[in-house]
């Protein structure tokens, strides 16, 4: 069972502030409480100073007039075990850990390790944000445990802001010096997740009502369980999330442990656990931010469908072009609404999805007015105006803002969704991306960034609108004080005759076949079950590329060939009966991956399958609904459809193949390893799907 989380109030919103330590980066946690007009208590600790900056100090913990809401501790690592265990005996609310030198550094300080082990006994039901981060900056309240300079401001009463939490405490700096006008609540560091994970971070977030989105930059997870509580939250609070989920790259998962000693897992399986709840993946920064902005300003949206303005059409196509193999579109016009956008234009403006509005209207609030009015009227997703501002310093941008009123008034009197996009992220002063946000226009700096905020937006909006997913197969198996990566217990496999028999018991269609330790027992076989047959070496995990399989075999002579051929390549023979009529090969495995449980690859099948890397990946359980659009976003998928003429495939066995491929790695997940059913022919309609091949790798 998963615990509960903590309670972690006191520590994001505290009344008191208590910083120990000296040197540079303790005392810069005062400047900045003070900075930022913090309303609480500061109460700085050192065993010598009388103040620091200014601010009374205290020689020890015990003298602090009460136990302190939270707590920024900014010693060396073996002082800051002991300093977390004074202050969970004292009844503190919470600390950060400042200091590295734990779990990230155990590859080559064995002292790393046992300190983070020590750190985590010490907090006990204390929370503990940390080691090796930056800590917290709380902008709606002005409490800083924060080591450094920031370039965020407070909010304003009644001002709502975006969430972020990262890993990385560099990144959390330079996204507080961010001038795309997005306000920020809080700025988060989760360092090495050591006792408080990610996701019990974020529900301490998402529950004040002054933050509006949540942004998380992941470098591992903490709970899968955690996740799935936390997006359920987020979706009772009507509070979008979006992640940059780094771990793509080999290099990214090799520096996630060194940076953080966390389990980076399997992107695909990260990839397919974040679609599960709801929380889309974009690969920038700036996308991350637009996407926070797009959440903060207008929440998720209800289509991909797009309309796009601008008084150029190369913008027009640039706009079009950028769209392009996303799943957002630009729906062409009906003639009905087409017909309103022109009698607003006239007869020389072409009118379409991007439209090309030209200048004639330009400076003409009413003309824009009735001509944005009409645009927007097409009940799109969201609406783009493509609008860069001219310098300031040099150009004047009033004629600008006669287009910003007109659409401004177009999108209210539709009761639509507007963003002003720019087509590189300078052409906008912050300031007037502030405005805009206050018009409740989106500023979106930057046209691919637009289509990454969008299609992260219409991805929630769709997403919410489905049944939350069932809870993943390894729900609460992993946790912040259990990231160093497993050790596995020794395996075996199981040869093909075996593997087989156990998924026919599990309700699979598998060929008939036999196991077999002769040449003349393999023919007697063969006449037995019927030609054509396939004959198989047993024992060999890769038989195509030992040589170890013959198909279509049709006839006693090539049967006694091929048997004597393989004799000797394995641990006896397999002999089956030939699948016939296949319209398409598939590939079904499953492994086990440490933070999610049982993780299905549905890919094109048989050799092609590594050429082609043409796949989806599924958390287990997984719905019938899933499976099938899994299936239908191969490359493979025209080819079970029918493709120029051919037989239509068994699209249902297909599905149901794989849902009890699913059903049994997940009665089996205590020991099973891996499972490799590959190929899984897929016959004519009718002619139902069929395990042609299977490895499978169960634990001892």
């Amino acid at each position: 069972m998963t615990p509960k989380p903590r309670d972690l109030s006191r520590l994001l919103r505290p009344k008191s502030i208590a910083v120990v330590g000296g040197g540079f980066f303790a005392p810069n946690v005062v400047k900045q409480c003070l900075k930022m007009d913090f309303a609480g208590d500061i109460w700085p600790v050192h065993p010598s100073k009388d103040a620091i900056e200014g601010v009374k100090a205290y020689r020890s913990l015990a003298d602090l007039p009460a136990a302190p809401d939270a707590t920024f501790i900014g010693v060396n690592r073996n002082l800051t075990v002991d300093i977390v265990r004074e202050l969970r005996e004292s009844g503190a609310g919470g600390a950060i850990c400042f200091a590295a030198g734990f779990r990230e550094t155990s590859s080559y300080d064995a002292d790393g390790e046992r300190l983070q082990q020590a750190l985590v006994e010490a907090a006990g039901d204390m929370a503990v944000i940390g080691p090796n981060c930056y800590g917290l900056i709380n902008y709606a309240d002005g409490a800083l445990l924060w080591p450094d300079q920031h370039g965020g401001r407070r909010l304003k009463e009644g001002e709502r802001g975006a969430a972020i939490i990262t890993q990385s405490s560099n990144i959390a700096c330079n996204l507080t010096m961010q001038t795309r006008g997005l306000p920020l609540a809080y700025m988060m560091t989760a360092g090495n997740q050591a006792q408080t994970g990610l996701s019990e971070m974020a529900l301490g977030l998402i529950e004040d009502a002054r933050v509006s989105c949540l942004g998380l930059h992941i470098e591992g997870f903490d709970r899968a369980a955690g996740f799935e509580r936390l997006a359920a939250r987020a979706r009772e609070l009507k509070k979008p999330i979006v992640a940059v989920k780094v771990g793509r790259s080999e290099q990214a998962r090799a520096a996630t442990v060194s940076h953080t000693a966390s389990l980076a897992g399997s992107d695909a399986a990260s990839d397919a656990f974040l679609k599960r709840l709801g929380i889309p993946r974009v690969d920038t920064i700036p996308a991350f931010l637009e996407a926070l902005k797009l959440f903060h300003a207008v929440g998720p949206l209800d289509s991909y469908t797009l309309s796009s303005m601008s008084c150029s059409g190369g913008e027009a196509s640039v706009m079009a072009d950028t769209a392009e193999g996303r799943p957002l579109s630009f729906p062409k016009l009906t003639d009905e609404h087409r017909a309103r956008i022109q009698e607003t234009l006239g007869p020389l403006v072409a009118v379409a999805n991007p439209l090309d509005y030209n200048t004639y209207i330009w400076a003409n609030e009413p003309a824009m007015t009735a001509t944005f009015s009409a645009m927007v009227s097409g009940g799109f997703g969201l609406n783009m105006l493509v609008l860069d501002f001219p310098r300031i310093d040099r150009c004047s941008d009033a004629d600008w803002w006669w287009t910003i009123n007109a659409f401004e008034a177009a999108v209210k009197e539709n009761n639509a969704k507007g963003a002003v996009v720019t087509s590189m992220a300078e052409n906008i002063p912050e300031g007037h991306a502030e405005e805009l946000l206050r018009r409740g226009l989106v500023p979106i700096l930057g046209i691919a960034e637009a289509m990454d905020a969008a299609g992260a937006a219409a991805f929630v909006g769709e997403a919410w609108k489905l049944p939350a997913a069932a809870p993943v197969g390894a729900s609460g198996h992993s946790g912040p004080s259990a990231q160093s990566s497993p050790g596995g217990e020794p395996s075996h496999s199981v040869d093909e005759a075996s593997a087989k028999a156990m998924l026919a018991g599990a309700g699979l269609s598998v060929p008939q076949g036999r196991r077999t330790a002769t040449v003349d027992e393999t023919v007697v076989a063969a006449d037995a079950l019927g030609y054509p047959i396939a004959l198989k070496a047993l024992g060999v995990a890769h038989k195509s590329e030992a040589g170890a399989v013959k198909l279509n075999l049709r006839d006693e002579a090539s049967v006694r060939s091929a048997a004597e051929a393989l004799l000797g390549l394995g641990d006896g023979l397999y002999v089956e009966r030939m699948v016939e009529g296949g319209v398409a090969e598939l590939i079904v495995g499953v492994t086990r991956d440490p933070l999610f449980g049982p993780v299905m690859t549905v890919g094109s099948g048989g050799v092609l399958v590594e050429l082609l890397k043409d796949s989806a990946t599924l958390l287990l359980p997984a719905s019938r609904d899933d499976v099938e659009a899994a299936l239908r976003g191969l490359k493979l998928f025209p080819l079970l459809d029918g493709f120029r003429g051919r037989p239509k495939a068994d699209l249902v066995a297909a599905v149901e193949a794989i849902m009890k491929i699913s059903d049994f790695a997940l009665a089996n997940a205590a020991t099973l390893a891996e499972l490799d059913v590959n190929p899984l022919i897929v016959c004519a309609e009718g002619k139902g799907a069929w395990v042609a091949d299977a490895l499978l790798v169960k634990e001892n």
